[in-house]
């Protein structure tokens, strides 16, 4: 079995991932989220820092890349590959709208003969491996009968596959049925991705689909860092646990991001996430939330440690 962290934008970058693989481990892959290819062969500065060895150190990463031009995905796959990297990853999933309207992400979907000619060219032009994580389609389920005709035609790595359409977002149930149906047919190595925020969540999809292999997890890790540990039998996270991860993140963006309100917009987004952990914590939470300066931030978390009771998620 093996367990993958999805990239989402914005919050999963090296600090996260690092303070991630420090205080739990539990993945085979840490994908890193999307490099927007361009013309232009510059990385900007965050994205170097994302894709620089040092920053991923003992972990196996895996960068995500977002075009719909095959030669921009070709000239950053072979920078890439001059950092040491020899798997990349396309996003067909991303359902943002601003990256929707370009065409990219779930976007290319709507496209399927200018993907597959998309494809074509890069899987012909480099020998880096080439994973795909995709959505169903744009607006409904059917479409993806068409896009896995185009998907087995290539040699993946892995298709990643997010059973939702992009109109879904991230809002109504994974379409199990249509996931099983791919399953069936597809000549690349699958992948599962899509609601796993529990061990009863694992269990049930793997229940229900016993010869996938491997499963990618996003917004589950946010609301329990611990949760790849505790699917491979590990201990659940404790308050000390994640005590010890805030400080690490906190800390860590406290010296790579300048400014108090840069470094509190990445902590709120992350606490979030953790504060249902915790019984009694929306007056706490509601605190961090308001907090302006890191000082204030500070003393807000620390009473939160301090007077609400650690639960864990609900239903492990």
């Amino acid at each position: 079995m093996k367990l993958y962290l999805a990239p989402l934008e914005g919050i999963t970058s090296y600090i996260y991932r690092k303070a991630l693989y420090q205080c739990f481990d539990g993945f085979d892959k840490y994908f890193i989220p999307f490099i927007r290819a361009k013309q232009n062969l510059n990385f900007s500065g965050r994205e170097k820092k994302d894709i620089s060895p040092e920053n991923n150190s003992g972990m196996y990463a895996v960068p995500q890349i977002l075009t719909r031009n095959a030669d921009d995905f070709l000239r950053t796959a072979n920078q890439l590959k001059e950092y040491g990297y020899q798997e990349v990853n396309l996003n067909l999933g991303c359902p943002s709208k601003t990256v929707v309207t370009k065409g990219c992400g779930a976007g290319f979907l709507a496209r399927p003969k200018e993907l597959e000619q998309f494809l074509d060219r890069i899987f012909s032009k480099t020998d880096m491996k080439i994973s795909v994580k995709t959505r169903l389609g744009m607006e409904n389920a059917e479409e993806f009968s068409r896009l896995m005709e185009i998907y087995n035609c290539f040699p993946m790595e892995e298709l990643i596959i997010h059973p939702r359409v992009q109109k879904d977002f991230y809002k109504n149930i994974p379409n199990l049925e249509i996931f099983g149906e791919a399953l069936a047919i597809s000549k690349n190595s699958v992948c599962y991705n899509g609601d796993i925020f529990s061990t009863d969540d694992f269990k049930r999809i793997h229940a229900q689909f016993p010869n996938v292999e491997c499963f990618m997890m996003g917004r589950g890790i946010l609301a329990d860092p611990s949760l790849a540990r505790e699917i491979r039998g590990g201990k659940a996270a404790d308050q000390l646990d994640i005590r010890r991860f805030h400080d690490l993140l906190y800390h860590t963006y406290r010296e790579e991001v300048s400014g108090d309100r840069n470094v509190l917009f990445k902590m709120k987004e992350i606490w979030f996430y953790l504060a249902p952990m915790f019984a009694d914590s929306k007056k706490y939470a509601k605190k961090i939330k308001k907090s302006e300066r890191c000082v204030a931030y500070e003393s807000a978390v620390n009473e939160l440690f301090a007077n609400c009771r650690f639960t864990g998620t609900q239903s492990k």
